[in-house]
């Protein structure tokens, strides 16, 4: 199927050269002009897109080759802009920086699958002519990658402008100056979340003075035609059960399309806080990641934390992933110990090192209860904690690629709770089963 989507990669010559920011300040300008801007981000990251749905005022999506093949890109890629007057794709470390070393996975990666120009953020601090032969460099190395402009980051002055222009053989579409002091804050798993800071939204001005819009859109305008495989989802089915799913500051790591999927499975999803909220009349659980260690106190104090120790009990189920694993913990330790959930026999300690970082891969083995069966898993880790299990436990989850909670094994399982390390990207199947399960506690009720 041909579409005709205005699109553009906002990529990087390496982690930290501001591609964040002006993604995020082209986003928040070409919003504030009165254009639909669908958002994108490459790679397996949360955070950076709470700040593209803050800014755009629509949910931005992950195009993550890994996980989603290259077919999966252009469905989700087409399906999610149909509407939109531009999308934006906001890259991840580098431009040709895939897994491992290789090409896969990276920006270029998917500025190829979907034929899509690209403007290359350039941090021009403390050099002039010099940041032409890295122009040079990444315009020539891959020629399958259209580099279409250049924005030039952290200028010290007009002077220093006019010395870089000299020599310019990239066209140059932005000469943003160097800001001092209005740098989004961090944390150890990257920057803050949108709603803990209001720095993404200053940079649409910036970027609105530093950057030439129209021909910014011209060149997403100019994008060729992209042929999109027909769709192969199953329509909407009937609903079958509700599926609560933990959304507040300490659990609000999710993919999209994972809340899709479950949806055309014959779900309902009703958001609650853990941290607020009583327990809502639902059929499963689904906790994703997030900053329990943040909010530990606050959990601690829930009567929630309760109501779902005593509903696992009943053999309700309950997915938690990462955040969501360590809350289903009895305890995680930070600078005390704080009573969690207690559903699952293991107790979680924050570290000061990352424990796991890196793309998995592996499969649900389930031998009994709901979860019975195989079903292929793909996804991410990334967590500075580690789960220290009682000898007896059992896992649901063998990887062939990750560490899980310990040695490729995660998915610690106790009745029809399933906890992970893996930020999983659900396939089908997958939820079809979570669905089908949650209709049968639906049933014992």
């Amino acid at each position: 199927m041909p579409v005709t989507i205005p699109r553009i990669v906002i990529a990087g010559t390496h982690s930290g050269c501001g591609k964040t920011t002006v993604a995020s300040g082209l986003m928040a300008a070409l919003t504030e002009r009165g254009h639909l801007v669908q958002p994108f981000k490459t790679g397996p990251d949360f955070i950076d897109p709470s700040h593209h749905a803050a800014t755009c005022g629509r949910v931005s999506r992950n195009l993550d080759p890994f996980m989603m093949g290259e077919t999966g890109i252009l469905r989700t890629f087409a399906s999610a802009s149909g509407d939109a007057d531009i999308a934006v794709i906001e890259g991840a470390m580098g431009l040709f920086d895939g897994i491992d070393g290789t090409d896969f996975s990276s920006t270029a990666h998917v500025a190829r699958i979907l034929h899509a120009p690209v403007l290359l953020v350039v941090d021009a601090y403390a050099a002039s002519r010099s940041v032409h032969a890295v122009v040079r460099g990444f315009q020539t190395f891959d020629p399958r990658i259209r580099i279409a402009g250049i924005i030039y980051n952290r200028l010290g002055s007009c002077k220093h402008r006019e010395m870089i222009a000299t020599e310019e053989f990239v066209p140059a579409l932005g000469w943003i100056p160097h800001q001092r002091g209005s740098e989004v804050g961090s944390r150890h798993l990257g920057l803050v979340m949108a709603h803990e800071s209001d720095g993404m939204t200053r940079y649409g001005r910036i970027v609105r003075e530093s950057c030439d819009l129209e021909r910014i859109l011209d060149v997403a305008r100019n994008a060729p035609v992209l042929i999109v495989p027909p769709s192969t989802k199953t329509p909407v089915v009937e609903r079958k059960a509700v599926i609560g799913v933990a959304r507040d500051d300490a659990f609000c790591f999710y993919y999209q399309d994972n809340l899709d999927r479950l949806v055309r499975a014959g779900s309902e999803i009703r958001f609650f806080s853990p941290m607020q909220d009583t327990l809502p009349d639902v059929d499963a659980l689904y906790l994703g990641g997030g900053y329990p260690e943040l909010h530990a106190g606050k959990l601690e104090g829930s009567r929630c934390r309760h109501a779902i120790h005593d509903m696992a009990g009943n053999g309700m189920p309950i997915y938690g992933e990462c955040g969501g694993l360590m809350y289903l913990c009895r305890s995680v330790t930070t600078d005390r110990d704080y009573q969690m959930a207690g559903v699952l026999p293991a107790r979680v300690e924050m570290t000061k090192t990352i424990q796991a970082l890196g793309y998995v891969k592996g499969a649900y083995y389930g031998t009994s209860g709901l979860w019975a069966g195989t079903v292929a898993l793909r996804g991410h880790e990334f967590h500075f904690s580690r789960a220290v299990f009682d000898p007896d436990a059992r896992f649901a989850i063998q990887l062939v690629q990750g560490n899980g909670i310990h040695e490729g094994k995660d998915g610690l399982l106790e009745k029809n709770v399933i906890g992970a390390y893996t930020h999983a990207y659900f396939s089908d199947s997958f939820c079809r089963r979570f669905v089908a399960a949650a209709a049968e506690f639906r049933g014992t009720r």
